[in-house]
C-alpha cells in the first residue's frame, strides 16, 4: 500500500514532469513573446509549480523578488484554481494578491542580499498566508495532480 508521503512525492513528480516540458517549450523563461505557446490550463499548472516551489523554498518575498509576482498575481491564476475546484487555495492567492498589489513597487524593488533578508521582517503580513499554504500544500498538490490526470488532454504539451 502506498503511503501518503509516497503519493505526494509522485504527485510532485508528475506535475514537475509536465511543467519541465512547458519550460522547454518556453525556452526556459517567461516572456510575452512565448506566452501563447501554452494554453490557459498549462499556464495554470506552470503557475502552480512556480508558486509551490518558490513559496515552499522562500515564501512570498522570494516568489516576488525572483520576478514571478506578475505571473502569479496579475494573471487569472486564482480564478483558474477556483474553476478547477480549489476554492481555499484561490482565496489564499487572492489574500496574497491584495498585499502584492498594495506594495508591488516596494516588493519588486531590486535589493542586495541583506535587504532581501530584511524583507521577511517588513512583510510579516505574508506569514499567516504562507503557513496556511504549508498546511495545505501536500494535499493540494495531490488534488491538482489528480485533476490534471482526469483532464490530461488539456495539460499535455
Amino acid at each position: 500500500m502506498e503511503t501518503i508521503d509516497t503519493a505526494a512525492e509522485k504527485a510532485d513528480e508528475f506535475i514537475n514532469s509536465l511543467t519541465d516540458n512547458y519550460w522547454e517549450i518556453l525556452g526556459g523563461e517567461l516572456k510575452t513573446t512565448t506566452m501563447a505557446l501554452l494554453n490557459a490550463e498549462q499556464h495554470s499548472l506552470l503557475a502552480y509549480r512556480i508558486f509551490r516551489d518558490e513559496v515552499m523554498n522562500g515564501g512570498f518575498c522570494q516568489l516576488i523578488q525572483n520576478g514571478y509576482g506578475g505571473y502569479i498575481f496579475t494573471n487569472p491564476f486564482a480564478k483558474a484554481m477556483r474553476s478547477f475546484g480549489f476554492t481555499d487555495f484561490s482565496k489564499l492567492l487572492n489574500s496574497a494578491k491584495q498585499i502584492y498589489l498594495a506594495k508591488q513597487e516596494d516588493l519588486e524593488k531590486e535589493r542586495s542580499d541583506e535587504e532581501f533578508m530584511a524583507m521577511y521582517e517588513c512583510y510579516e503580513i505574508f506569514d499567516n498566508i504562507e503557513e496556511s499554504f504549508f498546511e495545505m500544500e501536500e494535499e493540494l498538490t495531490a488534488q491538482i495532480s489528480s485533476y490534471v490526470k482526469e483532464h490530461l488532454e488539456l495539460f499535455m504539451p
